[in-house]
Formats: C-alpha cells, sequence, structure tokens
C-alpha cells in the first residue's frame, strides 16, 4: 500500500502564523498550529496614531518553527517523513530593508530595536507622501508605470515604504543593499539562500505591489527611479529582473531548517505569495468569480483567461498580473484597507468606559472587574449583530462611508477618512453598528461595480476569512447589496490550504494548481442568496453612500 503524502501551508497573517499539514491525496488537513507574534502582541515597534504598523523577523521565525513543529507532534505518526512540499504565504507589500546576505537590519548589531529595520506591515501608511509623488511622476513619465497596478499607487506597497523609510532613517538607509518581501524572504530561509540577487522573487508580490511587469524588462526604469527620488539611485540593480509564480520550486528545505523541524532535505519549498492570492486558491477560485478574503481588511481577487482579457487595462484596482493567483491566467486583485477593522474600531470605542472607569472601580472586586471587562468585550460584537438584525433596512436614516483606513479600491487614496452621518438623539449604538456593516457592504459593491464598468464580468462570489465564517448579519447584508448568491469556502484555514495545495505542485505531486484544487480542496459549507425586497432597498442607500462619498472626497481633495 502505498504511503499518503502531505505538504504543508505557512500562513503568515498580520497578528499570527499559521501551520496546517493536509494530506495531497484527500484533502485532509490533519494538523494545525497557530503561534501569535509576541512583539506584535505586545504593541512594540508600532505607533497606531502614526499609522506605523512594524513587524520584528523574529516573530517570524520564532512562529515559523514553533507551529511547523507542533503541527507534526500532532499529526498521525509517519506524517514527518511523508512531507513532500511547503509553501509560504505572507500579508503583503511587507517589505524588509538586508544586508548584502539577505538578513533584514533588525537582525544585525545597531538596529535590533529600530522600527525602520523592521518589516512594514502592508497597513502601515507612513508613505502616504511618497505615494502621492510616485502617483505624480507616472503620470508626467513617458511610459506610465502604474498602467498595472490600475494606475494609482498605494502607501500600502512596495517603492512608497522603501523610499519613505530611506528618508527617514539615513542609518537604514547607508546599510540597506536591498529590499525584500516578506513572502520571499521566508522561502529563502528554508532553503538557506536569502542573498538579494539570487533568491527567487514572487511574481504575485512583483507585479501587484512593485511596478513589475514583462513590459518594462522588470522594475521600473533607473531614470524613473532616480527622478523620484536620488536616494533611490542604483537600487534596481540591486533588486531582480526576474519573478516567479506560486508552482515553481525555490528549492529544497536546507539541513539547518529540515533538523530544527525534524523533516527530510527531500522537501520541496516553493516560491510565495500573498495570503488572498493563495487563499484563492485554497477556496477553489475559478474564471469570473470573485473570491473576497473577508478579515480586517478585504482582498477581491479575479482571475481571467489571458485570451480574454490579457491587453484589457482595467482602472483603479491593486493590479493584474499574468500568473500572480492561478499560473497562466490573469490575476486580478482589489480590496478595502478596512473590513472587520472598522467593527473591531467601533468595539473599541465602546469598551473605554469599562476599560477606563470599571477598571478603576471600588464598587468591585480585582477578580471580578477583568471579568466583566473581558466578558463585555467577548461578547460586544455579537450582541450587537443580534440587535442591529432587528432594524429594518433605511429605517434609522444612519449612513457610513468605510473609509476609516483610507480607500483601496477603487482608486487607491489613503488620504481619505470615514464619515458616519444621520446621526439624531435617538441613534443608539446598534443602529450605528448595522451603518457600519453596510458602509463596508457598499464598498464590496463599489469594487464590483468597477470591474464591470471596466468590462470584466463577475459570474459568482466565493468568501472566506474570519468574517464570511462568523457573521451571518455581515454576509446577508453583502449578498443583498451585490444582489449575488455567496459560496463561503468550507475549510477554516483557506490561505494555508491554498499554499499547501501550491506545495503539491511544486513537489510534483500534481501538475497545476487546478489540478490541486480539485483533489484537495474542501468545497463550500453554505449559500447566501439575495432577499429580492433588500436588493431594491440597498440600491437606494448606495446612491446616497456614493453620493457622501463624493462630497468628502471632493471637500478632502480642496484641501
Amino acid at each position: 500500500m502505498t504511503q499518503a503524502k502531505y505538504t504543508i501551508g505557512l500562513d503568515y497573517g498580520s497578528d499570527s502564523v499559521r501551520s496546517l499539514i493536509v494530506n495531497v491525496e484527500t484533502g485532509e488537513e490533519v494538523a494545525s498550529v497557530v503561534f501569535e507574534y509576541p512583539r506584535w502582541k505586545k504593541g512594540l515597534y508600532c505607533d497606531p496614531a502614526q499609522n506605523q504598523f512594524r513587524q520584528h523577523p523574529k516573530d517570524y521565525l520564532e512562529g515559523l518553527e514553533y507551529t511547523i513543529v507542533e503541527a507534526l507532534k500532532q499529526a498521525p505518526e509517519g506524517v514527518a517523513e511523508n512531507v513532500v512540499g511547503i509553501s509560504v504565504d505572507t500579508t503583503g507589500s511587507t517589505p524588509v530593508a538586508v544586508d548584502e546576505k539577505g538578513t533584514p537590519l533588525s537582525l544585525t548589531p545597531g538596529f535590533e530595536e529600530n522600527p525602520n529595520a523592521m518589516f512594514v506591515l502592508w497597513k502601515d501608511h507612513t508613505a502616504v507622501k511618497e505615494a502621492d509623488q510616485i502617483n505624480d511622476l507616472a503620470r508626467q513619465w513617458d511610459i506610465d508605470f502604474t498602467k498595472f497596478e490600475g494606475g494609482v499607487y498605494s502607501s500600502e506597497w512596495f517603492w512608497a515604504k522603501l523610499l519613505h523609510v530611506s528618508r527617514v532613517d539615513p542609518a537604514v538607509y547607508r546599510a540597506a543593499n536591498s529590499w525584500v518581501e516578506h513572502c520571499d524572504w521566508i522561502p529563502a530561509v528554508l532553503v538557506g539562500n536569502t542573498r538579494p540577487k539570487t533568491l527567487k522573487r514572487s511574481r504575485c508580490a512583483a507585479g501587484h505591489k512593485a511596478m513589475w511587469h514583462e513590459a518594462f524588462d522588470g522594475l521600473p526604469s533607473e531614470e524613473f527611479l532616480t527622478a523620484l527620488d536620488p536616494l533611490l539611485g542604483g537600487l534596481r540593480d540591486r533588486l531582480y529582473k526576474e519573478t516567479y509564480t506560486c508552482d515553481v520550486a525555490v528549492g529544497k528545505l536546507s539541513k539547518e531548517w529540515a533538523d530544527k523541524l525534524g523533516l527530510s532535505t527531500d522537501v520541496v519549498v516553493g516560491v510565495g505569495a500573498f495570503d488572498a492570492h493563495l487563499g484563492a486558491l485554497g477556496a477553489e477560485i475559478e474564471p469570473y468569480h470573485l473570491s473576497k478574503v473577508m478579515g480586517t481588511s478585504t482582498c477581491d481577487m479575479l482571475v481571467a483567461p489571458m485570451e480574454e482579457v490579457g491587453d484589457k487595462l482595467v482602472a483603479g484596482i491593486c493590479g493584474q498580473v499574468d500568473g500572480s493567483i492561478t499560473p497562466g491566467m490573469l490575476g486580478m486583485e482589489a480590496g478595502q484597507s478596512a473590513f472587520g477593522d472598522i467593527y473591531a474600531w467601533f468595539k473599541r470605542l465602546l469598551m473605554w468606559p469599562a476599560e477606563q472607569i470599571l477598571a478603576k472601580s471600588s464598587l468591585v472586586i480585582d477578580e471580578q472587574r477583568q471579568a466583566l471587562i473581558d466578558e463585555m468585550a467577548d461578547n460586544m460584537i455579537a450582541e450587537l449583530s443580534k440587535e442591529a438584525e432587528k432594524i429594518g433596512i433605511g429605517e434609522s436614516g444612519v449612513l457610513a462611508i468605510d473609509w476609516m483606513n483610507g480607500r483601496r479600491t477603487p482608486d487607491a487614496n489613503q488620504n481619505l477618512k470615514g464619515a458616519i452621518a444621520g446621526l439624531s438623539l435617538g441613534t443608539d449604538a446598534p443602529r450605528i453598528f448595522r451603518a457600519l456593516v453596510e458602509a463596508t457592504a457598499f464598498g464590496s459593491k463599489a469594487i464590483v461595480d468597477r470591474f464591470r464598468s471596466e468590462g470584466v464580468r463577475i459570474d459568482g462570489v466565493i468568501a472566506l476569512g474570519g468574517v464570511a465564517k462568523k457573521s451571518t448579519l455581515v454576509m446577508q447584508i453583502v449578498c443583498d447589496v451585490l444582489n449575488m448568491p455567496i459560496k463561503v469556502a468550507r475549510s477554516e484555514q483557506a490561505c494555508a490550504l491554498g499554499s499547501a495545495m501550491a506545495a503539491a505542485v511544486v513537489a510534483g505531486v500534481y501538475a497545476t494548481t487546478n489540478e490541486a484544487q480539485k483533489k484537495m480542496g474542501g468545497g463550500f459549507e453554505q449559500e447566501y442568496h439575495p432577499i429580492p425586497e433588500n436588493v431594491a432597498k440597498y440600491q437606494k442607500l448606495y446612491e446616497d453612500y456614493l453620493a457622501l462619498g463624493g462630497f468628502i472626497e471632493e471637500k478632502l481633495t480642496e484641501k
């Protein structure tokens, strides 16, 4: 009897990393372990008031080792000897400055506690000025290097971030030999080749966030970059020209990491990609079906055959790249800079009295005090949702705009702010919460409308992520606003499963990602259908949302 083979999907999220071990023949998820980043959990190296979010590479490395070792302990006997591949997905764009060996500067003497020497997390918005300058220059240049990025460059992306760090921190600028994305660095670490010029770079990261395209012979030209800022002079030659899709092997596990993890040096490591892109694979994305990763933010992924849409430029999205999701197809990305984060913000707002007043109260004993605060926090969103469900569509008159963390799509603009309008003395917390949920749904519809207006059809929606799994209120409202059925992927860990699928391809078990999806996919656990009477009501509210958003954007632009 043939021994079953397994792959490991490593999924690096905003708060934690997860390792998932999957049987490649059946798709059975045999073990999974999560590791919360300890430094990130303490709030180290971050300044939310300045939109600064940095992560220490030690969090990533510690999580890498812990999750795989512990997952192998949980797995049935004999699994470790039959692991054939590992692939990695991460948040992005999350780059870091590295030395000539490819070591992040925060792992070198003198930079250990310097946030500018750490990974700049995807949601770090300290580079808004730099993004604006990139857009201004691109519009004047003879080649528009942003045209495959939707025509608008974002502060969440590679060049804006590295330019900002180079400007504000001369020491980091002088010490940095190159810059590497998180999804490129972890595979490089595993195979023991982190040198910036020789490690394999992800097509997904390069194409969507670094303005890489074959039509440009790689990255934007040296002339463009030095015109942007002389600080960038020479950096292009220390980066890369070639990029690779997720079905390509980086190499085999180094002896150092094989020993640490308890695996064989025959294990093949795949080229990395972003979490939403491999999450779309894990959720069994198919052509013209929008894959919505619904978590703290959203990432909306769409694939289409190159021969059908390859020459079409879609304005205002987060890039279109050959093979960035499904090798051989055009991958298109959009998304919202905040989704679940908006609900979490409102929860923190309501928790302020408990955390600031109850925490100091002498009316309750110490043991009860924290227990009460924890109980309120744990039940807040569920109770708000329960009450919000009782409120009729448009009944409250409250209307919100979902730009609390700027706008990613359509037309990236991180200068924008959120808003809540239509408040009265009768407005309560559930009514505001419902308006916030509706705003995030309207933001989703704006993305769908942009694709369609640009001539790209959408035949269906596939949802994955924490919000899709947990909130029937959110999902039904999004379904009604989009006026399309939404299928929810069964796997609790679609991103990690997508990485495990990619690993099965790079290890040679399957010839294509499509074949891996068919064999390893978990299917769908639920399907939402639009309620016709709600669809009509939401269309009117959506028009109000567009009008209010247009007014806010116009007034901010005037300033």
